[in-house]
């Protein structure tokens, strides 16, 4: 990823969906000003979902999907298609419900209607084709625009709606900006080891370096080996120390217990809007009968390392603290399981490359199957016997 580029998870969201031939692909297109999704006449032209990152005024940095029609009947593919467009409504900011001016409002379109408000989605209707109407309606719902890929009708309203939808007076949140002040010093322990990325570093790093500069505060990056030395360097205490997960057992034990003391990894939790959730469901390891079944999950996928966190360090760290032998499952990328009947926990990565809502739907997946979720910064810390430390008297918590 080029350091000038947002970061898809940070990008706001937009998904498409609607019935085959609805004009999704055609209407993309035409806000993008680029052939983003192949047109066509033929019903069920997209297959798969289709994706592309762009700056789109007034909105700022976008990620827009092209969803395959929700009404697909392919006797072999239409179900997994339709399982695949559902999967993209979980990780989507703002969706644009597209369905024929022409037509009345079909049963596809009204159980897509059902399923953004059972996720708590908003949906602007883009009702498309308008130049093919003979009468114009009287009126329209507020969240709906007439709209033609044809005469370019109902584009530049499209844009400006969804601006003002993507708009919010939620508070914006931190990675660690509100926990610092100017002229602070932040020590970020980053171990340079045979599973760090050549030439660069991981996302949560760069993310919190950058907070931590936006700050106005004092950014100090160091390997785990040269930590001590910094810290006797140093006339006054760093403001915190922020340390990768896995080397938690080592900096632990440099870092004096009077400086506060946590992970890129827990942070992520508390800024992706389950770190509760994640540290009550560390606390649950301990409870877990020997073989029970745990799934490690992933948000990103990549090569494995020789010591890989999630297949090594791990598994390794939580044998030692429960004692207990269990059985491990996998999952990486964008592909997490709906059903989790038969896990006894979740542990997930950071999650720095999803979206926080799409962290937020999988811990409400595995919470209403009653199955605890934890992360692995969490879970190192606990099995370190520092989660409390991790938690900076519970200040993260808040």
């Amino acid at each position: 990823m080029s350091l000038e580029q947002v970061p898809a998870s940070e990008r706001i969201h937009i998904g498409f969906f609607g019935a085959r031939n609805a004009g999704k692909s055609s209407l993309v297109n035409a806000l993008t000003g680029q052939e983003v999704s192949i047109v066509s006449a033929v019903a069920g032209t997209t297959t798969d979902a289709v994706t592309k990152s762009m700056e789109l005024l007034p909105l700022g940095p976008v990620v827009l999907t092209d969803t395959a029609g929700y009404d697909d009947d392919d006797a072999q593919l239409g179900a997994q298609r339709i399982e695949k467009t559902r999967r993209e409504l979980f990780r989507t900011d703002i969706a644009v419900l597209v369905a024929d001016a022409a037509k009345p409002l079909s049963d596809t379109e009204h159980a897509l209607m059902r399923l953004f408000a059972q996720e708590h989605t908003p949906y602007l209707l883009a009702l498309n084709k308008c130049d093919a109407l003979t009468a114009r309606p009287a009126e329209l719902p507020e969240n709906a625009v007439l709209t033609s890929t044809v005469t370019g009708e109902g584009i530049t309203e499209l844009k400006e709606m969804l601006g003002a939808l993507a708009q919010t007076d939620a508070p914006e949140h931190f990675i660690i900006r509100d926990l610092i002040a100017e002229n602070d010093s932040v020590i970020l322990v980053t171990p340079i080891d045979e599973s760090a990325p050549k030439g660069r570093l991981i996302l949560p790093q760069q993310q919190t370096l950058r907070e931590v500069l936006d700050a106005h505060a004092n950014a100090l990056l160091v390997q785990t080996e040269q930590l001590g030395g910094l810290l006797q360097s140093l006339k006054t205490p760093p403001r915190m120390v922020v340390t990768d997960s896995q080397a938690f057992r080592a900096v632990a034990e440099i870092v004096p217990a009077d400086v506060p003391l946590t992970s890129f990894s827990i942070l992520m939790a508390r800024y992706k809007g389950f770190l509760k959730t994640a540290v009550e469901g560390a606390r649950a390891l301990k409870t877990l009968s020997d073989g029970a079944k745990i799934l490690i999950a992933e948000g990103c996928t990549h090569h494995r390392q020789c010591n890989d966190i999630g297949t090594v360090k791990l598994p390794r760290a939580i044998g030692a603290y429960t004692g207990k032998n269990f059985a491990l499952s996998y999952s990486s990328g964008g592909t997490f399981p709906t059903d989790l009947s038969g896990y006894d926990l979740v542990i997930h990565c950071g999650g720095c490359m999803r979206t926080e809502r799409e962290m937020r739907w999988r811990m409400r997946t595995a919470m209403a199957q009653g199955i605890p979720f934890t992360n692995y910064g969490v879970t190192l810390a606990a099995c370190t016997g520092i989660l409390e430390r991790t938690l900076m008297q519970d200040i993260l918590l808040q």
